[in-house]
C-alpha cells in the first residue's frame, strides 16, 4: 500500500516497523515543527506561558500531598515503614506515567477530523498527527518526571536502577502510539468513539495500580492485571525508581513485544483506512 503523495510502499505487518521508523525519521523536521507549534498553542495568550509546564506538576504534587496525607492519611501497601510522603510520591509518579497514555489516547479520535484541511487540500502525511500529539504530551511528562526524580532523590536517594527508566517506559511508547494510531483512524468513521474513550480511560485509571499496589488485589483478581499492559509498565516503573530493583525482565519483554505488535497494527490500520478519509470528512 502506498502513502499518498510520498510514493512509499508500506510492507506487511511483519516488516512494517523498521520502515515506519525510517519513514518518521526522515520527517523529523516536520515532526519537530508541528510538535513545537502544538506546545506553544497550549499556552498562547496565557501570562505565564511555558512556565505552566513546570508549575502544573508542582501544583499537582501539592494537591496530592494535601488530599492523601491530610484527608485520607493513606499509605502505599502494607509496609509499616511506608509513610504518607512515600504514598504521595508514588502516586505522583504513577499518574505522570499514566497521563502520557491518557492524554495522547483521549485526543486521538478527533485528530484527523480537527485537521480536515490536511485531508482535503494538502498532500500531507496524516499518520504523523498521533505522533505529534504524543510528543507534545511527552514534553509535559518529561517535566513532571523531572519533578518526580528530584523529589525521589531528595527523599530517598536514587539507585543505579533509575538509569533503566527509559527502558522501562519503552513499552509505554509503543502501546500509546499504537492505540493512538488506531483510534485516530476509527474516529474519522465513528465520531462517538471520543466519548467512549474518555469513559474507558477513567475506568482504566482505577483498574490500574496507580493508587494502590497490585499486591492489594485479592488473588482471584490478580490474573486480570495481566490483561492490562499498563499494570506491568507501572510495576516496573515502581521497581526501578522506588524499590531500587531492576525491572521484571519477563514482564518488560512481554509488554515491549506486545507494544511493538500494537504499534505496527495501529499503523497498518491507519494506512489502510487513510484513502477513505476524504470521502467521510
Amino acid at each position: 500500500m502506498r502513502t499518498a503523495g510520498y510514493g512509499q510502499s508500506w510492507p506487511a505487518a511483519a516488516s512494517a516497523l523498521p520502515r515506519a521508523v525510517d519513514y518518521f525519521r526522515r520527517r523529523r523536521e516536520l515532526l519537530w515543527r508541528m510538535t513545537l507549534r502544538e506546545v506553544q498553542a497550549r499556552y498562547r495568550g496565557s501570562w505565564l506561558g511555558p512556565v505552566w509546564s513546570l508549575l502544573t506538576p508542582l501544583l499537582l504534587l501539592g494537591v496530592y500531598g494535601f488530599v492523601f496525607s491530610v484527608v485520607f492519611r493513606a499509605r502505599w501497601g502494607s509496609d509499616p515503614q511506608s509513610s504518607q510522603a512515600d504514598y504521595i510520591l508514588t502516586i505522583f509518579g504513577n499518574i505522570t506515567v499514566f497521563n502520557l497514555f491518557a492524554e495522547t489516547v483521549s485526543a486521538a479520535p478527533g485528530l484527523v477530523v480537527a485537521h480536515a484541511n490536511y485531508v482535503k487540500r494538502i498532500i500531507f502525511p496524516l499518520e504523523i498527527l498521533p505522533v505529534v500529539r504524543f510528543l507534545a504530551c511527552a514534553v509535559n511528562t518529561g517535566l513532571s518526571l523531572a519533578v518526580f526524580i528530584t523529589a525521589t532523590a531528595c527523599m530517598h536517594g536514587l539507585s543505579w536502577t533509575a538509569l533503566l527508566l527509559p527502558l522501562t517506559l519503552l513499552p509505554l511508547v509503543f502501546w500509546t502510539l499504537g492505540v493512538a494510531l488506531l483510534l485516530s483512524a476509527l474516529g474519522v468513521f465513528v465520531r462517538d468513539i471520543g466519548n467512549v474513550i474518555g469513559l474507558l480511560i477513567t475506568m482504566l485509571l482505577f483498574l490500574s495500580p496507580v493508587f494502590f499496589p497490585a499486591s492489594n488485589l485479592p488473588a482471584a483478581w490478580q490474573p486480570l492485571l495481566h490483561l492490562n499492559p499498563l499494570a506491568g509498565i507501572l510495576g516496573n516503573f515502581h521497581r526501578v525508581m522506588l524499590e531500587g530493583l531492576p525491572p521484571d525482565w519477563a514482564t518488560l519483554a512481554l509488554t515491549t513485544s506486545l507494544g511493538l505488535a500494537a504499534s505496527v497494527a495501529g499503523l497498518c490500520f491507519f494506512l489502510r483506512a487513510k484513502p477513505a478519509f476524504a470521502d467521510v470528512i
